[in-house]
């Protein structure tokens, strides 16, 4: 898992494109809680571009007939002045993380512990993965947090496959980021 840096170009899928983060309108409940997530790989922005239309498509937020999705191409500035964390690799502190963001009332602690972060970074629980994630929750390998359960989940979740994703927190977080530029990604 790559730390954040200064220059390092990150990466945005969406039905729009987005020059100005507003952490207002992102989602709650998701892996590392409510922010403006990126990756350094751009297939995985293209394939949240289209996934974030088709939504957006069902939603009524854009026309069925719209043919284009964005990736928001972004560097990062004055990344040392953010306090961040980084998850190495998709292990048992990872996985109770993604959990207590996404379970509310679950490992209360790491949601307290994470708050102090501007950026938390780590493997993606993407839509690949859902399943196994919901799986977990609903104790279906056993207790959620026993050695048993986090072994099998993890396990399961095939971690050397996962891409990277950066979870932008703070208002102080989006304004380390500078728009470059934005690609259309052509919808099938």
């Amino acid at each position: 898992m790559q730390q954040l840096e200064n220059e390092m170009t990150l990466y945005h899928g969406s039905y729009c494109v987005v020059e100005k983060p507003d952490l207002k309108k992102c989602a709650k409940y998701k892996d590392f809680g409510q922010g403006f997530y990126l990756t350094t790989s751009k297939e995985q922005a293209k394939s949240f571009a289209k996934i974030s239309a088709t939504k957006a498509k069902f939603k009524g937020i854009i026309s069925n007939n719209e043919k284009f999705a964005y990736i928001s191409c972004f560097n990062v500035k004055d990344q040392k002045e953010l306090n961040s964390f980084c998850f190495e690799n998709a292990d048992t502190s990872w996985l109770h993380c993604i959990v207590a963001h996404r379970k509310s009332g679950s490992f209360i602690e790491i949601i307290e512990k994470m708050q102090e972060f501007d950026v938390i970074s780590g493997k993606i629980a993407n839509d690949n993965t859902n399943a196994t994630i919901l799986a977990y929750m609903g104790n279906v390998f056993g207790a959620m947090g026993t050695e048993q359960s986090d072994k099998m989940c993890i396990s399961l979740l095939l971690p050397e496959r996962l891409k990277d994703q950066y979870c932008f927190r703070t208002e102080k977080a989006i304004s380390k980021l500078q728009f470059i530029k934005s690609e259309k990604v052509v919808l099938e």
